[in-house]
């Protein structure tokens, strides 16, 4: 892994919302696992579209239509760029992870037995469609604990994994920010004759992911979350997947005819975008994957946890402080879930923002499932990217020991 240090003094000015200040006072943008900035270079070109070819892609034949076509069509060629796929026609547009996810669950067929197999670590967009097929379909749902030190039991696992039809893990977790390990899972589940998606909507935005070096059948991730607009997202899929798949949503667009009694699909991946698409979004995702790909993946990994270690190492010291989850620096990216005895989560988040602008995540995180086997009831989160620097850091453990004293 090549790493070198980012200017991130010169990268700050791409970034309109950090240039504002509140009360007097500096934003500290410490939630970017729910949602990162944009930076001007996506807004210019989710306006172009507005401003120069709002038209139809895939349906007019007019210089607009043709235009938003040409620049939707490329916008796919680019995200498919990014992750490595083997053609454009493996990447379904999609709203976010969530609908990539639920795509999959409502597509592939699962009948009554069927068995998915899950880690206890999962989002909510990847346990409901599992719980929800469960109670429909008889199909039968398997999660896999953790282990004491809260890392993936590979061997629970792999003593587990015979029958099953489909594996459906989280690939970084946005609790702790451990990354399964995916390689392993992915290489046990093709042995067993198990297919294998990946919720990779934390592991995109922060690290390079090769769809074809890592043999994932399907890889969902969002835009949100990786400097890219709010309701967009790609479903990764092997383009033989795809052909197999049946889709969930239907209409205009989906097919390429129509009687009163009968209708002919039209090919992937076009089959799986019904209805009027979000052509100044995939635009402006396709824009951000193109900035953190010219920032360097590598370099933006190593910047946060940098960051992310040295927060730990201070934040161990204050008394009262809990971090959950894992705690190896080696297997976590940039965020950080904790409580402070006898102070609420939401306070911390709430002091931090109207004291300091300091803007973290209180809550369980999408992932209330994994917060009740524990008994918790949610934790404080900080979350990193390229933009956050270590003097930000500081200015957060300022205040957070002064937080601590209210325990």
């Amino acid at each position: 892994m090549n790493y070198f240090p980012m200017d991130t003094e010169n990268l700050r000015r791409d970034f309109p919302s950090l240039q504002q200040q509140i009360n007097g006072k500096p934003i500290v943008y410490f939630d970017n696992a729910c949602m990162t900035l944009r930076p001007r270079q996506v807004l210019e070109s989710m306006n172009e579209y507005y401003e120069r070819f709002p038209g139809c892609a895939g349906r007019s034949i007019h210089k607009f239509g043709t235009a938003v076509t040409d620049a939707y069509e490329n916008a796919r060629q680019r995200i498919s760029r990014f992750i490595n796929a083997a053609k454009p026609e493996e990447i379904v547009f999609t709203r976010n992870t969530t609908e990539g996810i639920n795509l999959v669950a409502n597509s592939l067929g699962l009948a009554k037995g069927d068995i998915v197999i899950t880690s206890d670590r999962e989002h909510n967009s990847n346990l409901l469609p599992w719980q929800i097929l469960s109670k429909t379909r008889g199909m039968v749902h398997k999660v896999i604990k953790s282990l004491e030190d809260e890392t993936f039991d590979i061997d629970a696992f792999r003593n587990s994994v015979g029958g099953a039809k489909l594996v459906s893990v989280v690939h970084s977790s946005n609790i702790d920010g451990y990354e399964l390990p995916v390689k392993d899972i992915i290489r046990i589940s093709h042995d067993a004759s198990a297919l294998v998606m990946l919720d990779s909507a934390q592991a995109a935005p922060h690290k390079k992911i090769d769809v074809r070096g890592l043999g994932a059948d399907f890889l969902a991730f969002s835009g949100h979350k990786m400097l890219g607009p709010s309701g967009t997202g790609a479903l990764y899929a092997k383009y033989d997947h795809l052909e197999r798949l049946e889709p969930f949503m239907v209409g205009g667009d989906t097919v390429a005819r129509t009687t009163y009694d009968s209708h002919e699909f039209l090919n992937p991946p076009e089959k799986f975008e019904a209805g009027l698409q979000n052509y100044a979004g995939a635009i402006g995702m396709a824009t951000a994957a193109d900035y953190l790909e010219n920032t360097g993946l590598d370099n933006i990994q190593q910047h946060e946890r940098k960051i992310a270690a040295y927060l730990r190492q201070q934040m161990e010291q204050i008394d009262g402080l809990r971090i959950l989850g894992v705690r190896d620096d080696s297997l976590t990216g940039g965020v950080i879930s904790f409580s402070i005895k006898g102070v609420s989560h939401h306070d911390i988040a709430m002091i931090m923002d109207q004291t300091s602008n300091i803007m973290i995540r209180s809550g369980q995180h999408c992932a209330h499932s994994w917060f009740s086997s524990r008994g918790l009831d949610g934790s404080a989160r900080v979350s990193l990217y390229l933009y956050n620097t270590m003097e930000e850091a500081d200015t957060f453990l300022q205040q957070l020991k002064e937080v601590a004293k209210l325990g």
